[in-house]
């Protein structure tokens, strides 16, 4: 009786655990993708279509400081959407990591905190030529 308690109990937790919205560092995801060296990010505005392409190491750097502990959190709500705000692009030589600020590999999330107003002010910030 006993080891079919404990087994209910064990089974539960997994359910439980595999369930969760754990929250995940905006880091990990990159990270996860094979994205180590980031030697360039491309910020897209989703409202203008305008794009800022950073290459400078020092910018890449500033960026990823800002944004690389930023905990993303699963949407309940999964339903499809349209539109974006921004859209984010990490290279690592030819490889990328698309996303935009609430949605990673057709799944949407919040942030915590509010990644958009860290990304806008550095958008609207940043010292390159729109293209």
């Amino acid at each position: 009786m006993k080891k079919f308690v404990f087994l209910i109990l064990v089974f539960s937790l997994f359910l439980l655990s595999a369930c969760s919205k754990n929250p995940q560092a905006f880091e990990e995801f990159y990270k996860d993708a094979n994205i180590e060296t980031i030697d360039k990010v491309i910020l897209q505005d989703g409202s203008t279509g305008a794009t800022k392409t950073i290459t400078e190491q020092a910018q890449i750097d500033e960026f990823l400081t800002l944004t690389k502990d930023i905990q993303f959190t699963k949407q309940d709500n999964q339903d499809q959407r349209s539109g974006w705000r921004y859209g984010i692009s990490l290279f690592d030589g030819e490889e990328n990591f698309e996303f935009t600020l609430s949605e990673i590999d057709n799944t949407y999330y919040d942030t915590s905190p509010d990644i958009y107003p860290i990304v806008d002010t550095y958008y609207k910030h940043l010292d390159i030529e729109e293209e």
